[in-house]
């Protein structure tokens, strides 16, 4: 069975390497593995090696070079509408913070065919109504969209080695500021007087006398 590890964008398609074409939901479109069987019988196992979207138009590449476009599947679903655009948007926003998938058009959501779903749309004051057609909601901010080859693995490595390096600086330059602050302070004290910085008590029984000399007067860094 041919593997598919990658995924063409739509506009990167070449359509003299289509062999075949198949029909997803948005479920199987955000599959990462699983077989498949196209339209017209190519057996597909799918084994992508990062989460991703396969969108209406993009093509799942299968080892030998060969293309297999995907068409978005029509579904049940339940277009919302609203005498307002507020209701909308404030409806938008409670199924956002609910994790709900969410299709945003000009004049209408598009939202599961879900009793949960459909409570909630009429609880903002919205009307829901069912139809049939493909889905495409909004995707996260951190879905990539990218073609996905295992090339793109040095790319997240990178990314997440920037952010420790400048994380680890940040922490540096506290660190460094630190012991500026204490060097400071060592050079402009008088420390004939009593200083507690909570490094030890200076009691009766301390043997300190009251008078803390420059180099008997301890700092942690």
């Amino acid at each position: 069975m041919p593997r598919v590890t990658t995924i063409v964008r739509k506009p990167a398609v070449k359509a003299d390497r289509v062999v075949d074409t198949i029909a997803l939901d948005h479920e199987a479109r955000n599959r990462r593995q699983g077989s498949l069987r196209a339209e017209g019988g190519t057996e597909i196992l799918l084994d992508l090696d990062m989460d991703t979207t396969v969108n209406d138009g993009d093509a799942l590449r299968l080892e030998d070079g060969r293309l297999v476009q995907v068409t978005a599947a029509a579904e049940p679903l339940l277009e919302v509408r609203a005498e307002n655009p507020l209701r909308l948007t404030r409806l938008a926003w409670h199924l956002g913070s609910s994790h709900g998938l969410v299709e945003v058009t000009a004049d209408a959501l598009y939202v599961e065919n879900d009793p949960a779903v459909a409570e909630l749309v009429r609880g903002q004051g919205c009307t829901a109504t069912p139809v049939e057609r493909p889905f495409r909601p909004e995707r996260s901010a951190h879905v990539c969209d990218h073609d996905h080859g295992h090339h793109h693995h040095g790319h997240g490595h990178a990314e997440s080695h920037a952010h420790a390096h400048a994380h680890g600086h940040d922490h540096h330059d506290h660190g460094h500021k630190h012991d500026h602050d204490h060097h400071d302070h060592d050079h402009h004290h008088d420390h004939g007087h009593h200083h507690d910085h909570g490094h030890h008590d200076h009691g009766p029984g301390c043997g300190c006398g009251g008078h803390h000399p420059h180099h008997g007067h301890k700092h942690d860094h």
